[in-house]
C-alpha cells in the first residue's frame, strides 16, 4: 500500500492537465462534486448517488447492474447511457481493489479512478496517464447523452468489407508467382554454391538453369520440400523477400534470435507476403506479416512469459486447475468434461510455421514445443504410450470427443495420423463393449466426435494429398458405423489473403473425404480492422468451410502488439457480423450440414442466397479464459492509472463445464493496452479512427449461443452424473 501512496503523489502530466481541463468544461456536475468533495470518499459518494439517480428511472437496467436481470435479452435491452452508467457503478463498488498484474511480471495494479480524477482536481496529482484520461472523456460523454451510438449501415459494413482482397484475386496470384519465382532463383543459386544442402532435393548433374528451375517448380508442390527449406533465421528470410524488411523490423528479429526464440516459416507461406506492394491492396497482408516477424514485446518478455492456460500447468498425480487428473503432462490437456486434446509424441507436436502470437509460445519457451523435425519423429515407445493414453478416454465416465492437435494434427506422417486413428476407433468400439455391461443411468459417454487441429490448410495446403484423405474417409466411413457422428477438422485461416488456390484445393479435397471444416480465427490487431474477419468469413464459407471461433488474442505483454481490446471483440460481433446473422428457422438445416459434409460448398450457397446474407455467422467472439471455459461475458469493473482497463468475465452457462467453476468464481482480465493505445496503433495501420467512435462504450459483453450444429447428438441411453478423474 505504501507503493499506491507513492504514485498518488505523482503530478499529472501536462498532456493529462489538459485532458481534465476537457473532461471537467463538459461535466459540471462531476466538477462540482470533486472540487466539493473532502476527500475521495465523499466523491465516491457524490458520483454514486448522481449516476444511480439516473439509472434508476430505467428499472430493466437497474436490475441488470444489481445481477437480478441476467443473459443476452437483458444486455440487448440496455441503452447505450446505461451501458455507461454501469461501468461507472462498478467502479465505484470495486474501488481500491488490488489485482496482480501479469502484463508487468505480477505488480499490483490497483483500480480507483473517482479517486485518480479528484487527485487530479484538487491537488495535481495522482499519476493518471492521458490515455486515462481519454477513456474518461469518452466515458462521461456516453453517462450524459453527447456521445451516441452511431450503428453503422449495411451498405458501410459492405464497403469495408470490399476494401479487403483474397488471395484468388488474379492480381494478388501474379504477384505471388513474383515471390515463388524469386524464392526459388535464390535457392538454386545458394543450392548451386553448396551453402545450402539437402540429401532428398539434389538437381541431377548437369543440369541447365531452366531444368532446374523446372524441377524446383515441381519440387513446391511437395509439403516436404517446403519444410525442409523452412526459413530458421532473419538473413535468409530478409533475402527471400528482396531485402525488402526494414532496421528496426530485423532488429528485432536478430534479437529474438539471440534470445532463442525459435523461428520458422515455410517458403510457401513466405510466398504471401507482399514485396511489391500493390495500389489496391495496401496493407492487406499485415494479419499475415505480424504472423510472421516478431514484436519487440515478445523479444522483451520471452524468459519471463507466464502461462495463460492455467490448466495446461500439471504436476503427476494432481489435477490441473480445471479439476481433471491426467495421465500425462504433455499429451493430454483438458479443461471440459465432454473433451480432452490429445498431442501425440509425433512430428505432430511441430507446426508449418510459428505463429508471433502462439497460445503455446511459453511452450517454447521451457523447450517442450521445438522445429527440430528429427527428434521429433515417433519412437518405439510412442505406441506403448498410446495406447496407455487413449485408455483415459476409453475410461472416463464424460469424454466423448477427442480433439488431436498439437502442434499440428497432419504434421504427422500419414503413417503415424492412421495409426492413432486405428487406436482411437479400438478405443471407441472398447468404450461401447463396455458400456453393454452398465445399466441405463451409469453408461459412460461413448465417443461421437473426432476432430483434427490443424493449420495446414493454410501454412501448407500442400501437405493434403490423396493418400491423406483417403485415409480420412477410410477413418471416417468405418467410425461411422460404430456410431461416432461427427468428423470435424478445425483450421486456422487469419486473413482472405490466405485463401489461396493451394488452400481452397486442399479444402476442396478434404470435403470430399466427408469431413466438415471449421475456422478458428484469432482476433489479432491487424486481423481487427474494419470489415476484414467479415472478408474472411465469406472467402471461407465460398470454399466450404464454416466459421466456428472468432478469439482475442490470449497472453500477457508478449502478445501486446497483436492483441485487439475484447471492446473491439463486441463491437466487431454487433456492428460487423450482423450482416451474416442467421434466423432462428435455418438453425436446423444448419445443424444437418455436417451429415452431408461432401456437399458443403452448395449447401452453404443455397442458404447464403435463401437469407440474403454474406455468409453465415456461425462463430462465436469469444476469449479462451485461463483456467477453464471460453466466454465473453464481461463487466469493465476497474481501469488502471495506464488507461488499461480491467474486466471481470463470467463462464458461459450455456455449456457444460468443470464443476470446479462453481467455487473459482469470476475471472479478471486486466488487458494490455488502453484502448487509446489500440486506436492509435490501428491509425498506424492506415486506419480511419473515426470508423470505431463507439469502441470505447462496449463495457460489457455477454457470449453469443452458440450454433445448434456445434452442440454435440443425444445419446439414446441415459448417461451416468458420475465424474471420473476429477478432483475438485
Amino acid at each position: 500500500m505504501h507503493q499506491i501512496e507513492k504514485l498518488d503523489k505523482i503530478a499529472i502530466t501536462v498532456h493529462s492537465h489538459k485532458l481534465l481541463r476537457v473532461l471537467l468544461n463538459e461535466n459540471p456536475m462531476l466538477e462540482e462534486i470533486m472540487r466539493e468533495s473532502k476527500n475521495e470518499t465523499e466523491a465516491l459518494i457524490g458520483v454514486k448517488n448522481w449516476v444511480m439517480s439516473d439509472l434508476s428511472k430505467n428499472p430493466d437496467a437497474l436490475s441488470f447492474y444489481k445481477g437480478v436481470k441476467k443473459g443476452r435479452q437483458a444486455y440487448e435491452s440496455l441503452q447505450w447511457k446505461d451501458l455507461a452508467a454501469i461501468r461507472i457503478l462498478d467502479y465505484i463498488d470495486n474501488a481500491g481493489r488490488t489485482y496482480e498484474d501479469l502484463n508487468l511480471r505480477g505488480e499490483k495494479a490497483v483500480s480507483n479512478p473517482i479517486k485518480l480524477i479528484w487527485l487530479a482536481v484538487t491537488k495535481g496529482t495522482g499519476g493518471a496517464k492521458p490515455y486515462f484520461f481519454d477513456d474518461m472523456i469518452q466515458l462521461f460523454r456516453q453517462f450524459c447523452g453527447k456521445s451516441k451510438r452511431i450503428t453503422p449501415s449495411k451498405d458501410q459494413v459492405f464497403e469495408w468489407i470490399d476494401r479487403w482482397p483474397t488471395g484468388i484475386d488474379p492480381r494478388i496470384m501474379k504477384l505471388r508467382e513474383e515471390n515463388r519465382d524469386r524464392i526459388i532463383n535464390i535457392y538454386i543459386d545458394k543450392m548451386d554454391s553448396g551453402e545450402i544442402k539437402d540429401s532428398k532435393y539434389i538437381f541431377k548433374k548437369g543440369s541447365s538453369r531452366e531444368q532446374k528451375f523446372l524441377q524446383m517448380l515441381e519440387w513446391w508442390n511437395e509439403s516436404v520440400f517446403h519444410l525442409r527449406f523452412a526459413i530458421r533465421n532473419p538473413d535468409l528470410l530478409n533475402e527471400l523477400l528482396g531485402n525488402s524488411l526494414d532496421p528496426d523490423s530485423m532488429k528485432i528479429l536478430y534479437e529474438a534470435q539471440e534470445m532463442g526464440i525459435p523461428f520458422f516459416v515455410n517458403p510457401y507461406y513466405l510466398s504471401l507476403l507482399h514485396v511489391r506492394v500493390p495500389y489496391f491492396a495496401i496493407g492487406a497482408d499485415l494479419a499475415i506479416r505480424h504472423y510472421i516477424l516478431y514484436s519487440e514485446q515478445l523479444v522483451k518478455e520471452f524468459g519471463q512469459i507466464v502461462a495463460w492456460e492455467k490448466e495446461d500447468k500439471v504436476e503427476s498425480g494432481k489435477p490441473n486447475a480445471a479439476g481433471w487428473i491426467l495421465p500425462s503432462h504433455n499429451n493430454i490437456h483438458r479443461r471440459y468434461p465432454e473433451v480432452a486434446i490429445l498431442i501425440p509424441d509425433t512430428v505432430g507436436r511441430a507446426c508449418g510455421g510459428l505463429c508471433s502470437s502462439c497460445q503455446r509460445m511459453y511452450d517454447f519457451q521451457r523447450g517442450n514445443l521445438n522445429f527440430n523435425l528429427e527428434k521429433l519423429k515417433p519412437r518405439e515407445t510412442w505406441q506403448e504410450k498410446l495406447k496407455h493414453l487413449m485408455s483415459y478416454y476409453e475410461n472416463d465416465s464424460q469424454l466423448r470427443d477427442v480433439l488431436i492437435t498439437g502442434g499440428d494434427a497432419l504434421m504427422s506422417s500419414d503413417k503415424s495420423l492412421k495409426r492413432l486413428l486405428d487406436e482411437l476407433y479400438e478405443m471407441a468400439i472398447r468404450k461401447i463393449e463396455a458400456n453393454k455391461k452398465r445399466k441405463n443411468g451409469e453408461k459412460y459417454a461413448e465417443i461421437i466426435r473426432v476432430r483434427l487441429g490443424t493449420r495446414l490448410p493454410v501454412y501448407l495446403p500442400q501437405r493434403i494429398t490423396s493418400e491423406l484423405t483417403s485415409i480420412l474417409k477410410d477413418f471416417k466411413r468405418k467410425a461411422s458405423e460404430i456410431g461416432i457422428k461427427q468428423f470435424v477438422i478445425q483450421t486456422h485461416f487469419q486473413s482472405p489473403m490466405e485463401v489461396t488456390p493451394e488452400a481452397a484445393l486442399g479444402i476442396r479435397r478434404l470435403i470430399e473425404s466427408g469431413w466438415t471444416i471449421t475456422n478458428q480465427l484469432v482476433f489479432t490487431t491487424a486481423a481487427s480492422r474494419r470489415g476484414h474477419t467479415s472478408k474472411l468469413r465469406k472467402v471461407l464459407n465460398d470454399i466450404g468451410v464454416l466459421n466456428y471461433y472468432t478469439f482475442s488474442v490470449k497472453g500477457y505483454m508478449e502478445n501486446n502488439h497483436n492483441f485487439a481490446t475484447n471492446e473491439r471483440a463486441v463491437q466487431e460481433q454487433l456492428e460487423e457480423k450482423v450482416v451474416g446473422h442467421i434466423e432462428e428457422k435455418y438453425f436446423d438445416r444448419i445443424k444437418d450440414f455436417p451429415l452431408q459434409a461432401e456437399n458443403m460448398i452448395k449447401n452453404i450457397n443455397d442458404l447464403r442466397l435463401e437469407a440474403g446474407v454474406p455468409f453465415l455467422a456461425t462463430d462465436r467472439n469469444v476469449l479462451n479464459l485461463p483456467g477453464v471455459g471460453k466466454s465473453l461475458t464481461y463487466r469493465v469493473i476497474g481501469i488502471t492509472r495506464y488507461g488499461r482497463r480491467i474486466l471481470e468475465f463470467d463462464h458461459d452457462h450455456t455449456r457444460s463445464h468443470s464443476p470446479i467453476i462453481n467455487s473459482m468464481g469470476k475471472v479478471v482480465i486486466i488487458e494490455s493496452k488502453s484502448i487509446s493505445e489500440y486506436l492509435e496503433q490501428l491509425e498506424f495501420l492506415g486506419e480511419q479512427i473515426e470508423d470505431y467512435e463507439n469502441i470505447y462504450g462496449y463495457s460489457i459483453g455477454e457470449t453469443e449461443p452458440r450454433v445448434s450444429m456445434y452442440e454435440y447428438p443425444e445419446y439414446k441411453f441415459e448417461l451416468t452424473k458420475e465424474f471420473t478423474n476429477l478432483e475438485v
